[in-house]
Parts: structure tokens; sequence; C-alpha cells
């Protein structure tokens, strides 16, 4: 582990991508930029500290497309590692919690 973290790069450019959304939709960068910003974050269903603060997410995530950032969730997970992270479960928690975003 780092005894000091990495400064992050903010100037950055995101990389072309097109991923399908639990909304049947497929979504690349220009899709969901928001006009002063754009957060990604990474969730799954089995995570304890994401479910911990799963409430705290949407609200924050509304809030934040409010003031014109995009946001977007993406699960990483290997569904046959982690079953529970599988598309199907990730947009049945999508669909059961409202998810604000794609």
């Amino acid at each position: 582990m780092a005894a000091t973290p990495p400064i992050c790069d903010f100037d950055w450019s995101a990389p072309a991508f097109s991923l399908p959304g639990t909304d049947g939709k497929f979504y690349g960068y220009d899709d969901i930029a928001g006009p002063n910003g754009t957060l990604v974050m990474f969730i799954c269903n089995h995570c304890p500290y994401v479910l911990a603060i799963l409430d705290k997410i949407i609200r924050d995530a509304a809030d934040l497309q409010k003031l014109g950032i995009g946001v977007v969730a993406i699960c990483s997970n290997d569904a046959t590692t982690h079953p529970a992270d599988s598309f199907e479960n990730m947009k049945r928690m999508a669909e059961d919690r409202g998810f604000p975003f794609p």
C-alpha cells in the first residue's frame, strides 16, 4: 500500500465504451456525461459497503443530477464467481430500488 495516495488526474478523457443498462438501452460516455461533470461508480449487489450506503448513493446521485452531474453505476464483477452480481440481479436491484441513474 502506498504511503501517499496518488493525486487524481482530473483532466483525462474517458475511453469510448458502450455498456448495456438495466433499462434495456446501451450507454456510452456521451449519453451519461453531465455538463458539470460525471460520476462513475463501481457497485455490486453483494458488497456490504455498497448495501450499507445504498440509500445515500441513490439520494446523492439524484441531488448531483440536479446540479448537472451525470451519474452512472457499473458492475465489473464476474457473475460466474459472484452470482449475486449477475446482470439480471443488478437489473432487479435497480428496478426495486428505483435507481435514478443507468
